[in-house]
């Protein structure tokens, strides 16, 4: 198992980029909340949702006009930036305008795309964070860890590090999600930082109205998120919106802005106090 970190990861913002008034509010607004907090805050958001349940679904703004976006937020912040890659052709683009590239859940087991995010991402000194698809279970992402070495050593990369996993649960039925605590250590024993996904791990798939959408259970968002703590995650990634009701993607799981800082003051203090914690029987090899 990894050492924790000293400092929360917190990747947070809207789930996708509606308009640069907007982004530009939330990011500005974050940090505003985050100011003084343990946190390393990295905003994010979408440029384009390519897995939507409906074909009405409102996908963004598209690879060019988003990412210009995501470059203006992070020079009127100074916010490192965060975004979805959704093909191998995306990969050294996105790597030029972002900090942080990111593999969708849906994604995770798409060697090109993996291995093509790798790579850009070591030529750019760029971090990566892979989400381990809802039907892998924690063991599994090993290979995946694996994919991203090799990229990042036939790339170049000077030193280890810059890949992190995000758990956000295993199918359960049809449209529900567990998160199996236990996989944050067993991951972590890859020797990679884990995240947790407090937004998708409350999402359930096509129980918006007419199946449309995306529906959730934003009231067991808090309970889950400071099990991921207690549990060991290094990070957590948080989707929020000022009016989550009126979102354009994925409302019934964003967390409301207004509370953000205050939560992850409440996450951090209660992740000290379990790193503090001895340990009382001898480590051994999680799975």
């Amino acid at each position: 198992m990894t050492n924790p970190r000293s400092e929360l990861l917190l990747i947070s913002g809207p789930c996708v980029i509606e308009d640069e008034a907007l982004t530009l509010e939330i990011a500005r607004e974050l940090k505003r909340q985050m100011a003084g907090a343990a946190a390393e805050l990295v905003f994010k958001a979408s440029f384009d949702k390519a897995n939507r349940s409906s074909i009405e679904g409102f996908r963004g703004p598209g690879l060019e006009k988003g990412l210009k976006v995501l470059e203006k937020v992070r020079a009127e912040t100074g916010l490192p930036v965060l975004t979805d890659v959704h093909t191998p052709e995306q990969a050294e683009l996105v790597a030029r305008s972002v900090d942080f590239l990111q593999v969708p859940a849906f994604l995770c087991r798409q060697t090109d795309l993996v291995v093509a995010c790798a790579e850009a991402a070591a030529r750019h000194g760029r971090r990566l964070n892979v989400k381990k698809g809802q039907f892998l279970a924690p063991w599994d992402a090993g290979n995946i860890v694996e994919k991203v070495r090799d990229a990042r050593a036939r790339a170049g990369a000077k030193r280890e590090g810059g890949l992190w996993l995000t758990e956000r649960g295993v199918s359960f039925g049809y449209n529900t999600l567990v998160v199996d605590m236990s996989s944050f250590q067993t991951m972590q024993g890859f020797g990679v930082p884990v995240i947790y996904d407090a937004t998708h791990s409350v999402q359930q798939p096509g129980a918006g109205p007419g199946g449309k959408s995306t529906g959730g259970r934003r009231e067991i968002l808090e309970t889950r998120a400071r099990a991921a703590m207690a549990a060991g995650a290094d990070g957590l990634f948080m989707e929020v919106h000022p009016e989550p009701s009126q979102a354009k993607s994925d409302g019934p799981n964003a967390f409301h802005l207004e509370h953000a800082g205050a939560f992850v003051r409440q996450l951090v203090e209660l992740r000290r106090l379990v790193s503090g914690m001895p340990k009382l029987l001898p480590e051994t090899r999680a799975r």
